[in-house]
């Protein structure tokens, strides 16, 4: 089993060549958790269950981190709604008008249980460190709000109530950050926050500088003030604003990408100088190739980066239970071995 070592994942933020292949992935799916994690591991019930179980999966998986979710309490609730495997953007209409905005019971990260990550300090694997996200990330919490067409309207019909609901959202994303950052196990963390549709960004570019952007300058700049790297793991097209996540917003890597809007190779070679490319193998690609095929593309991007550096091995987006497990394995191996 290899030895983690949470500077190699240091080295490929810092765009630089890690010292072996290193790999990284913004989550799996609970079922791969518990078998990786193993039973003894899983046996044990107690408070610290289930982020005890993604530490030692994370690491029987080769990878020098676990992610870790914020504490219980850190979300933005919405009205509760039926759905089964997806959800619209439109379904959420928790806060309408003002009045609304002014009765929504806003969670106070001050309040919340930030000791966790001490706690989970002496659980922490050798050589590992935790990446903690957030609850979604600013845009993706104020669609699931107000819903994506009346968000629209509104920066159109109401442009100040918008933009309260943007720094309300935004406000208490950069505190998480803050009081996440401050403890010596996270090693960095991640701002998790879907920007765009395959063509496009979701609300205009020069929306995005006027209401969002600033936020996620925070975020960073609150992340780097207690020496921590932050990653952006944002879908979609972000053509448009890539020059504002790399030198306006300063992210230390980028993660989520997809074969129909730019290969993870194109991008590897357009900006890795700038920003650090984290996985990248497409998520469609990984379920429906073969395992031969899977580890073959996973060597060529060791091979394309392994001299150049500022890239860890993974997939486009994430391991949910329908990805092939013997198509996730080809694919860590591929670094492994």
């Amino acid at each position: 089993m290899r030895e983690a070592n949470f500077d190699e994942l240091l080295k490929v933020l810092d765009k630089k060549a890690p010292s072996r292949p290193t790999l990284f992935e913004f989550f799996l799916n609970q079922p791969l958790y518990e078998s990786l994690a193993g039973a003894a591991v899983c046996a044990k019930t107690d408070e610290l269950r289930e982020r005890r179980i993604r530490l030692h999966a994370f690491k029987n998986a080769g990878y020098d981190y676990a992610t870790i979710h914020p504490p219980e309490g850190m979300t933005f609730k919405t009205n509760d709604i039926d759905h089964d495997k997806t959800i619209s953007l439109n379904a959420y209409s928790t806060i309408s008008a003002r009045a609304s905005f002014d009765a929504y019971p806003w969670p106070e990260p001050d309040h919340l249980d930030y000791a966790v990550y001490e706690r989970l300090d002496k659980e922490l694997p050798d050589g590992m460190k935790m990446i903690v996200c957030g609850p979604g990330g600013v845009l993706e919490n104020v669609i699931r709000l107000m819903g994506y067409d009346a968000l629209c309207m509104m920066t159109v019909d109401d442009p100040d109530l918008a933009k309260q609901v943007f720094d309300a959202v935004g406000s208490r994303l950069v505190r998480h950050y803050e009081l996440a950052a401050q403890f010596d196990s996270v090693g960095a963390l991640i701002s998790n926050d879907d920007w765009g549709f395959k063509t496009q960004t979701m609300l205009s570019p020069e929306t995005f500088r006027e209401l969002l952007i600033p936020w996620h300058k925070k975020i960073a700049a609150a992340c780097h003030a207690a020496g921590k790297p932050v990653i952006l793991h944002s879908c979609g097209n972000l053509k448009a604003v890539m020059d504002d996540i790399i030198d306006d917003i300063g992210y230390d890597g980028k993660h989520s990408y997809e074969d129909t809007i730019q290969p993870v190779e194109q991008a590897y070679e357009q900006y890795h100088e700038r920003i650090a490319i984290m996985g990248g193998l497409d998520l469609d690609f990984v379920c429906r190739e073969t395992p031969a095929n899977v580890a073959k593309r996973a060597r060529a991007m060791l091979e394309r980066s392994a001299s150049r550096g500022g890239y860890a091995l993974g997939t486009g987006n994430s391991v949910p239970e329908y990805v092939p497990r013997e198509n996730y394995f080809a694919m860590i191996n591929a670094a492994l071995e």
